[in-house]
């Protein structure tokens, strides 16, 4: 079974850093691609990062230069730092999963298999 955990949220002023961490297991972590999705209330889920197994990257044009995804293999975790945060980035934040793939531009929910539940981050004024 499949399990998705995220943590690191919470509630920073405009302009701080927050750190997410999503924890996997029950999948073949080094060979998945991870991705980060946000949702915020009202809007449909969109797409943040995600990252290849073989370490490649693709950003959201919203986050680009401000967030950064990796991943630590040996631990099952994909992180996102997220600096320089707006309140326009306030949003519960997913992890997902899905197995390998040659493409880069994974951006669609639907080309995920798996999900975590969430972690909320706010972003004051």
């Amino acid at each position: 079974q499949v399990q998705l955990v995220e943590s690191g949220g919470g509630l920073v002023q405009a302009g701080g850093s927050l750190r997410l961490s999503c924890a996997a297991s029950g999948l073949t972590f080094s060979r998945s691609v991870m991705g980060w999705f946000r949702q915020a209330p009202g809007k449909e889920r969109a797409f943040v990062a995600t990252i290849r197994s073989d370490g490649m990257t693709y950003y959201g044009d919203s986050v680009k230069g401000r967030f950064t995804i990796s991943r630590d293999n040996a631990k099952n975790t994909v992180y996102l730092q997220m600096n320089s945060l707006k309140p326009d980035d306030t949003a519960v934040y997913y992890c997902a999963a899905r197995g390998l793939s040659s493409s880069i531009y994974l951006y669609r929910t639907w080309e995920y298999n798996y999900w975590g539940q969430g972690t909320q981050v706010t972003v004051s004024s």
